[in-house]
């Protein structure tokens, strides 16, 4: 296929596109700002000829406007704030091409062949980039984990992960309970929660009740993650999806610890949120 059009096969790369964009910003709004701008370009040249799959031509078009426009007009933003955010002097540090490169192969699942392709590099420069967003990546700043996960092999993987990134594990829970307890008593820097708790009481309804207590960054893993992008409402800015594999949790971990992007119970109480996730639980 050499061309890229405004049809159904392009509508199912959305979600997809949307959770890349967010990662990469730390920011569900300049994320779907991000993808937005890619809409527009798209929507005045409906056809891109490129001799590229739809897939690789469309996240590099997001890529080259990240590069460009859009990403000098963030800087410029932060650079002009009175009081910069966590997430602004972050982003500030961070290499922007590591960054892309960590995000492409580890939660997009892109081969360095295809990221290298996205990012318009050679695959020398893909693995050096690479190489640096993991340097990076292990200086961030060390916090306390809660997994909220009634599986037990599964909170065993996600222990070691947590634990070999530098990380603290605050404490493994199976039920809403005992994940509101847990936060009562030692509250983390971040959540790991699972949808469907072995009590048969929902993750989601855990987490609603966590976050009126605290503001923190969460990751929530569940099967079917592009159902709960819908576009409608609050979503949460970090999903994976299940099977997961370890470079895509070590990637999502790094990107909530380091933009301290937190979900507040305000933007977390949408209906349309809420029956999303309820419904998958």
């Amino acid at each position: 296929m050499n061309a890229l059009q405004l049809s159904s096969d392009f509508v199912a790369l959305l979600p997809s596109l949307r959770r890349y964009a967010r990662a990469l910003a730390g920011s569900q709004e300049v994320g779907d700002e991000l993808v937005i701008k890619t809409l527009e370009w798209l929507g005045k040249s409906p056809a891109m000829s490129m001799d590229l799959c739809p897939r690789i031509a469309l996240f590099r078009l997001l890529t080259q406007l990240w590069q460009g426009v859009i990403g000098e007009y963030i800087r410029e933003q932060a650079e002009g704030a009175a009081q910069p955010t966590i997430a602004d002097q972050r982003i500030a540090q961070l290499d922007g091409v590591a960054r892309q490169a960590f995000l492409l192969v580890a939660m997009e699942k892109f081969s360095a062949t295809q990221a290298a392709l996205i990012l318009g590099i050679s695959e020398e420069e893909f693995e050096a980039q690479i190489a640096i967003a993991r340097r990076e990546i292990a200086q961030h700043v060390a916090t306390d984990v809660l997994i909220i996960e009634d599986e037990l092999f599964t909170a065993m993987e996600l222990e070691m992960l947590v634990c070999g990134l530098g990380h603290r594990v605050a404490g493994k829970v199976r039920t809403h309970k005992e994940a509101v307890d847990a936060v009562k008593e030692v509250p983390p820097g971040l959540i790991l929660a699972d949808i469907q708790l072995a009590d048969n009481s929902s993750g989601i309804d855990a987490v609603a009740e966590i976050l009126r207590l605290i503001s923190i960054p969460i990751i929530f893993i569940t099967g079917c993650p592009e159902r709960l992008l819908t576009g409608k409402g609050a979503e949460p800015t970090f999903l994976i999806k299940k099977p997961f594999k370890a470079d895509e949790v070590r990637a999502l971990i790094s990107q909530a610890v380091y933009f301290k992007q937190n979900a507040t119970a305000a933007n977390f109480a949408g209906d349309a949120v809420q029956r999303g996730l309820a419904a998958r639980a």
